[in-house]
């Protein structure tokens, strides 16, 4: 239960922290932090939870993530399911507060309610096999990543700094052609409040983090793990 409370409140305070960013402050006139604070806060997200409660379940808060580690021998297919369950709650509950908190003001405008998309949907309006390859790739590179940082022979203590660095940068990637997910979970979490085409495209949001985690995780445990 400890470790899926972790999980639950890690993932709320990706989604709340994150997405926030971006629903509240991204555009906020005179002082909106733009898409480069949007991309730091989500790297910040995971880095303060990474040492909060990392020890704890290992500081996944990502569907992807887990099955990507459980791919590489990392983690236990049997806690998949639990932790995916959680991650999701999470984001969800995550979401809620942020949707009470932007909708307090009179003339509140949620937008996309930082929700991904492609085509219309995308903030540079790329077409659905550019966020596809967008999203593998950039979630495998994620995977090798966090693999490569809790290594055996990595340093020790660091892991959390260069996993939140990686989603930042990932971030400033391919915010503008998916508003960015690696995280089924970040995305469901959304989707279920913008609703319209957010739903209807959160599939790709969904199939396309985790083939990208297989693919960095077997990519690690054959070609660069030394562990």
């Amino acid at each position: 239960m400890k470790k899926l409370s972790a999980e639950f409140f890690g993932t709320f305070w990706l989604v709340l922290g994150g997405c926030g960013s971006a629903v509240l402050a991204a555009g906020f006139p005179g002082l909106g932090i733009g898409f480069v604070g949007v991309s730091l806060a989500f790297g910040l997200t995971v880095l303060t939870m990474a040492y909060a409660v990392g020890g704890i379940s290992g500081g996944h808060f990502n569907p992807a993530v887990s099955i990507g580690l459980a791919t590489a021998g990392r983690f236990s297919w049997s806690q998949v399911p639990s932790y995916i369950i959680a991650q999701v709650a999470g984001g969800i509950a995550g979401a809620m507060v942020l949707y009470i908190i932007a909708t307090g003001k009179a003339d509140a405008s949620l937008g996309g309610f930082a929700s991904n998309g492609y085509d219309d949907q995308s903030p540079g309006h790329f077409s659905m096999l550019a966020g596809l390859v967008t999203e593998v790739v950039m979630t495998a590179f994620f995977l090798i990543i966090i693999l490569g940082a809790t290594a055996k022979k990595a340093p020790a203590g660091f892991a959390p700094i260069a996993i939140g660095l990686a989603l930042t940068l990932i971030h400033l990637i391919s915010i503008p052609v998916t508003n960015t997910s690696v995280n089924p979970a970040r995305s469901v979490a959304v989707a279920l409040f913008a609703g319209g085409p957010a739903l209807q495209q959160l599939w790709l949001f969904i199939v396309a983090p985790i083939v990208g985690a297989i693919i960095g995780a077997l990519i690690h445990q054959s070609l660069l793990a030394d562990d």
